[in-house]
């Protein structure tokens, strides 16, 4: 079994993608599993104040999905169900069978397609910002994003990101959290963020959600336009052993906004016991 240990690990994955990964181990022995997946053009430095919150509950994988942060930048095409496949093996390296997952925004397909394809490996779901299907138009709407980037460069595209991100009043408070967002951001290769954004156009994963058994959490920020509320009330009607919780003044990165209350619906999640499935 790989050492738990945190800092920059790597795995090389069946296809010769190399992705980046941490695990940080939590102090008591026999800790609960959790891995967190990140959102679009961001990496897993979204889930930092999470994951210092969640220090002592969980041992926690975080890392970067291909085409982000430190992973391979070898463009797609991407789907959700490769990403997914990607994550399969990554838990294969480092030895573990199973563990609750939780993503954001993208993150939140990639984690949906992962239970729909291995339930058996997911003990808990967390759904933060996120939605199983972008409806219809998606994908355009997605390729006109990936083509502003590709004329305009990835800086020209912030200010649209940043409001969406973050309400107004968290864009005041905290500059550094823009600061830092925008740093990654504006590195990401533009090939590799124009095929993500399709896998976002694209991704359709409703067929999976009524046979979800595991116990799901679902959390969006009230102001959340990217994927707003009524996408989580979506969610929460399609899926058993669900729950719904709106994050007052939230947007769309709520793990970097509010890190206590996403800290505290995962600690939550990964106490709901597993006996209790339908």
């Amino acid at each position: 079994m790989t050492d738990i240990t945190p800092g920059n690990q790597t795995v090389t994955l069946a296809d010769g993608t190399t992705l980046a990964y941490s695990i940080h181990a939590a102090s008591m022995a026999g800790a609960p599993r959790l891995v967190l997946i990140h959102s679009l053009a961001l990496d897993r430095s979204v889930w930092n104040a999470t994951v210092a919150r969640l220090s002592n509950d969980a041992d926690i994988l975080v890392y970067d999905c291909r085409g982000h942060g430190r992973s391979d930048r070898r463009a797609g095409p991407f789907t959700a169900e490769l990403f997914a496949q990607d994550l399969a093996e990554l838990l294969d390296h480092v030895g573990w069978q199973s563990a609750s997952l939780a993503g954001c925004s993208m993150g939140g397909c990639v984690a949906l397609a992962f239970a729909g394809l291995h339930p058996d490996r997911v003990d808990a779901l967390g759904l933060i910002d996120t939605t199983a299907w972008y409806g219809e138009g998606a994908a355009a709407k997605f390729q006109e994003r990936a083509d502003a980037a590709r004329a305009k460069g990835m800086a020209a595209l912030f200010d649209f990101q940043s409001t969406r991100w973050f309400s107004d009043d968290f864009r005041t408070r905290h500059p550094e959290a823009l600061e830092r967002a925008l740093s990654v951001f504006v590195a990401n290769d533009l090939d590799c963020y124009a095929a993500t954004c399709m896998l976002l156009g694209t991704v359709d994963v409703r067929a999976h959600l009524p046979a979800f058994r595991m116990p799901v959490a679902i959390v969006v920020g009230e102001q959340d336009y990217a994927t707003p509320v009524a996408m989580a009330r979506q969610l929460h009607a399609a899926i058993p052993q669900s729950t719904l919780t709106v994050l007052q003044d939230g947007r769309h990165l709520t793990p970097i906004e509010h890190p206590d209350a996403i800290a505290s619906e995962l600690r939550a999640l990964m106490k709901r016991d597993r006996t209790k499935r339908v």
